[in-house]
């Protein structure tokens, strides 16, 4: 069984796998993060979700035996494990309660999807925005003195893709929290006070 599995070491900027490719296993994110990115036919595209060490990506187009729905592209050096394809259907006929666990996957992401749908009919963008800064912030965030700082791993048009807005509604919305004295920005760097983190409501892992 160890022969159907390999690791890779992804530099930032580097394809997983790419839209429309057929399935070759599935892959789990050993360190770094990934980006599953939808690209649509008038040449624009849109951000999905984002992957973090532990989470298994690839496993939709597995189970269907359908190509990929979107590509997956380091945003971050990422050491990636890939189970190949056939490794992972022997196992999984051997062993069912791991296609029980995919199968949770699926849902767990359709259970994400949900979430995002109340979230942008309850909250307001501002709020979801701070929520989103919140939760990035714990993962990549350095204290230094009364502050937290990160560099965003991704860019503002990702980050409005997340959220569900436009990008020019994106640019109203950072001057709004530095307004409110939440965040600053410079370019892709981002402090906020550290109590306004631990003050923050119960974080979720990102999707």
């Amino acid at each position: 069984m160890q022969r159907g599995f390999s690791r890779r070491i992804l530099e930032g900027g580097q394809l997983l796998f790419k839209q429309g490719e057929a399935s070759h296993g599935v892959y789990c994110v050993s360190s770094g993060l990934i980006a599953l990115r939808c690209h649509h036919e008038d040449g624009s595209s849109t951000l999905m979700r984002l992957a973090y060490p532990g989470e298994i990506v690839g496993y939709r187009s597995f189970l269907s035996n359908l190509p990929h729905q979107t590509e997956a592209r380091a945003l971050l050096p990422s050491r990636i494990c890939t189970v190949s394809k056939q490794t992972a259907e022997r196992v999984a006929g051997e062993t069912p309660g791991t296609l029980g666990r995919l199968a949770n996957r699926c849902l767990k992401e359709i259970d994400r999807s949900h979430e995002r749908i109340i979230a942008a009919a309850k909250l307001t963008n501002k709020e979801r925005l701070a929520d989103l800064l919140c939760r990035l912030m714990a993962i990549h965030g350095g204290q230094q003195g009364a502050e937290i700082s990160m560099r965003l791993p991704l860019s503002r048009m990702d980050l409005a893709d997340l959220i569900g807005v436009q990008p020019e509604t994106m640019s109203r919305l950072v001057k709004r929290l530095e307004e409110d004295g939440l965040f600053s920005f410079a370019g892709r760097e981002v402090r906020m006070p550290v109590a306004s983190l631990q003050e923050a409501p119960e974080l979720n892992s990102l999707g």
